[in-house]
């Protein structure tokens, strides 16, 4: 897709685009995302934070009076955007994890998230998924108060998204057509690193079957029809999960990701073990020199790298690229998966080009491949620009899985 605003910075064109996506689902409204923008120095990463805590700051206060004067509508709505925008805010600030404005905005994302929960026609609440000595936050959304068990769509966020954007990438388009959702916070995402300090961790298996537990204890749940949806890097978590949780009837990777690090170790040797070597060597101050240098001339690394130590708990940019090594579904795991599974490709991917078909050709299970092109505007990471779209794609496959 064309860039519209940020031509030398393609992470700040993506975070704009992925903004200008969730306006199909009242995550935003078109001029606050253009507005914001314009007001936005390429590159700075102070800039994007105070543009956006702007415009986050105004929407939460006009939320705030239609709320007052008894306008229940507007005020959720209004929350809704304000939740997102303040997420966006703090995107960029994560090099430095000690820095308060991440906390503060952070907090103010997940407070306006949930005002705006009290305010849903249907029922939807957060809740607390224990996990081992913990608790991981997420939220339940009914399609009704009719308490029937439906089928339930487990949607999880990806390398540095959080359970209240999952509501419009994936979750509100669910809900629509019948299907009850719960979305949660991993270890590495949303809540579970902002709050609690608990890093990624590679075997999600052992994060979404608690989450898995939590849902066939809810009387709302048909348990035979649970589905798993991966945003992202979740694009292989969620595979990852499904290899060894048979309670996953169908699994959705959004996109498909085969090995999460492949794309950017490449440059480090000639195959995989010997790039491995090379990043996980006790000294390499020439790759570190070369990894620095890249950083410097590439926004996507720069963004990867700063995120990726804060989330993954890594020292160094190397450090964070050999553990990012772990995060990959090879060594057969997965020909393990047996759920029926839908692959997402973009064709203009700038994170994991080439990864969906990895993955699809890995997989043993009913299967099938959807590209998006941008014929259709639809070729950005993770389909950015069209929810509305990739939702009909995705959930007409479920809806003929589950008949």
């Amino acid at each position: 897709m064309r860039r519209l605003f940020f031509e030398h910075d393609e992470t700040f064109w993506f975070e704009t685009l992925r903004s200008f996506s969730h306006i199909a689902y009242g995550g935003a409204d078109f001029g606050e995302v253009v507005e914001t923008a314009i007001a936005i120095t390429g590159g700075d990463y102070d800039s994007w934070y105070r543009a956006w805590l702007a415009t986050a700051d105004r929407v939460a206060a006009e939320a705030g009076r239609s709320l007052a004067g008894g306008h229940r509508v507007s005020a959720r709505k209004g929350l809704m955007r304000a939740s997102n925008y303040y997420r966006s805010a703090e995107f960029f600030l994560h090099g430095n994890p000690s820095d308060p404005r991440i906390t503060t905005t952070y907090d103010r994302a997940v407070d306006c998230w949930h005002r705006a929960l009290e305010l849903f026609d249907a029922p939807a609440e957060p809740v607390r998924i224990p996990y081992q000595d913990t608790t991981l936050a997420g939220y339940f959304y009914q399609v009704d108060d009719s308490g029937a068990a439906r089928p339930t769509v487990i949607v999880n966020n990806g390398f540095d998204g959080t359970a209240e954007e999952t509501y419009f990438m994936g979750g509100a388009a669910a809900l629509e057509r019948g299907y009850n959702v719960l979305t949660f916070d991993g270890p590495g995402q949303g809540e579970a690193i902002h709050r609690q300090g608990l890093r990624f961790r590679p075997d999600w298996e052992a994060v979404v079957s608690p989450v898995v537990d939590f849902a066939t204890r809810l009387p709302q749940v048909d348990a035979e029809r649970i589905a798993l949806y991966g945003i992202s890097l979740s694009g292989m978590l969620a595979p990852r999960a499904a290899a060894f949780e048979p309670r996953i009837k169908a699994l959705v990777a959004f996109d498909g990701v085969y090995d999460s690090a492949q794309n950017y170790i490449g440059e480090f040797g000639g195959d995989r073990a010997q790039a491995v070597a090379v990043l996980t060597a006790e000294s390499a101050p020439e790759v570190d020199a070369a990894i620095a240098a890249a950083v410097e001339q590439s926004p996507s690394l720069r963004w990867l790298t700063s995120h990726g130590q804060w989330v993954m708990g890594a020292a160094t940019p190397r450090e964070f690229l050999a553990t990012f090594c772990d995060y990959a579904l090879i060594d057969g795991v997965a020909g393990k998966i047996g759920c029926p599974t839908l692959v997402c490709a973009a064709e203009n991917d700038g994170f994991f080009a080439g990864q969906p078909e990895a993955l699809y050709e890995h997989l043993d299970c009913p299967k099938q491949f959807a590209r998006f092109t941008s014929a259709d505007g639809s070729d950005e990471h993770c389909q950015a620009g069209v929810m509305v779209l990739a939702g009909c794609r995705v959930y007409d496959w479920l809806d003929e899985v589950f008949s």
